[in-house]
């Protein structure tokens, strides 16, 4: 269990925080919406439980795409079962520049994509900080729009035509982080299979598996180096929105999220968090990562790379709620570089 101080200040057990945002990544441009966060407690005389979380987002970007989630983690009393969910539906123009680690930057094609997704995870505690979990997973992409006899089709890529996958797993994870936003202490280390198959609804049969490896350590008075080390890898008949994709708003950022796709894919990054004043922090990061059709093609072979620096602004302090300002730089087949605006840490 995540240790914290006993006190003998009052716990807020809800906190509600409803703000229009202005957001913007590399995948969208500028976007336009309305984001909500809901943090709670059951027991205000439990100050061993993290508090718990949903989000919910609504965002329409200046690239025509609409993006509406709710998203959550929730903390039963004494962490004895966690959930963790996320439901979306997307409307997205998105590009595909071909698949592996050397797919060229003049391979840009657009296509366009309408999606339904569903995540439930449920946890529970085997012993002190141990959990061992259930996974269902369910994604539905209709109205593939793309370029007859282009890149999908040339490589006839699964999933370019409608249809779903679905899935169930299992997980075991070690988590000592002392708050779910942004840890300063603590670490995070989760295993988890999933299979999809015909026996739950899937139009493919695959597997993916997923390590997840996160650090959080307090360096110097509140100064925090963070680090996670992340690995993605299928086998199977894999469709294309379920293939590891590289870069986006919180892995390997100055990338377009898709700018190298493949079956299997390995990240390594690092932050360091510094407070500067009043609610008012900075950040750098970088990162190393690569993807692969196989396991063994996950090397040091056209290693991309990404860095840069932000700033934090504290709108829940108490809780952790940061907004984030991002700018990074990727190096990969040629250059790549963006804007972030987030709610919320990166990892």
């Amino acid at each position: 269990m995540p240790h914290q101080l006993l006190s003998s200040t009052p716990v807020r057990t809800r906190n509600t925080l409803i703000l229009p945002i202005i957001a913007r990544s590399i995948e969208t441009d500028w976007s336009l919406g309305l984001a909500g966060s809901f943090t709670f407690r059951f027991d205000r005389a439990d100050t061993v439980t993290r508090t718990s979380n949903n989000q919910a987002l609504v965002l329409y970007s200046l690239r025509r795409q609409f993006i509406a989630a709710v998203n959550g983690t929730t903390y039963l009393p004494g962490e004895r079962y966690i959930l963790n969910h996320q439901l979306s539906f997307s409307y997205f123009p998105d590009k595909f520049w071909g698949l592996g680690k050397d797919s060229p930057e003049q391979n840009e094609e657009a296509y366009t994509f309408r999606q339904y997704y569903l995540y439930l995870h449920l946890q529970r505690r085997l012993q002190d900080r141990f959990f061992a979990g259930l996974i269902y997973e369910f994604q539905r992409v209709l109205d593939v729009d793309y370029q007859p006899g282009g890149l999908l089709d040339q490589l006839d890529v699964p999933g370019r035509d409608p249809y779903q996958v679905s899935g169930t797993g299992l997980s075991l994870t070690y988590d000592s982080r002392n708050n779910a936003f942004a840890p300063d202490r603590g670490g995070f280390l989760q295993i988890y299979v999933s299979h999809f198959t015909p026996l739950v609804g899937s139009d493919f049969r695959y597997t993916n598996y997923v390590v997840d490896f996160r650090r959080f350590i307090r360096v110097y008075r509140q100064q925090i180096l963070a680090i996670q080390a992340y690995g993605f890898f299928n086998s199977g008949e894999v469709p294309l929105r379920s293939l590891a994709s590289l870069g986006g708003s919180n892995s390997m950022r100055g990338f377009y999220d898709g700018r190298y796709r493949s079956k299997n894919q390995v990240v390594a990054q690092v932050e360091y968090r510094v407070p500067l004043f009043w609610r008012i922090g900075a950040v750098g990061f970088m990162g190393v990562g690569n993807v692969g059709n196989y396991v063994r093609e996950l090397n040091l072979r056209q290693l991309k790379y990404s860095y840069g620096g932000g700033i934090r602004v504290a709108l829940n302090r108490r809780e952790r709620i940061n907004l984030r300002i991002d700018y990074g730089w990727g190096r990969g087949q040629g250059t790549s570089n963006g804007l972030y605006f987030q709610l919320g840490e990166a990892f």
